[in-house]
């Protein structure tokens, strides 16, 4: 079980998330205003393991149409390990996600953002 509280760095600031729930391999965390929640689970059948990262960002901007209005918005970013239960090591899956995560860097995350495929 990962510790209370999480912190996730968004663009140098650090975002301190408090445990809200945990059952069973599920744990969620969020920032008090509810700007930010991570949330963590696993899914482990007979044959594979799916672990789930995701990082959503809540917050309110003006209506486009009403611009009198607020609309609360928010977005998320998910990191998924789909593996067998046996074949990879878990140094080997390590290994692949620390590739993906360089490869994910400010360039190609714009590239994606764009379109770009």
């Amino acid at each position: 079980m990962f510790s209370d509280p999480q912190t996730v760095t968004v663009n140098a600031v650090a975002q301190s998330l408090a445990a809200i729930s945990r059952e069973g391999k599920k744990s969620v965390y969020a920032k008090a205003d509810g700007s930010y929640i991570l949330t963590l689970s696993h899914n482990v059948t007979n044959k594979r393991e799916r672990h789930v990262s995701k990082l959503e960002h809540r917050k309110l901007v003006a209506d486009p149409l009403t611009p009198a209005n607020n609309v609360d918005v928010f977005m998320t970013a998910y990191l998924v390990i789909d593996n067998p239960i046996t074949g990879f090591t878990d140094t080997e899956i390590g290994y692949d996600v620390a590739g993906l995560l360089a490869w994910l860097n400010s360039t190609n995350v714009g590239k994606l953002l764009g379109l770009e495929s």
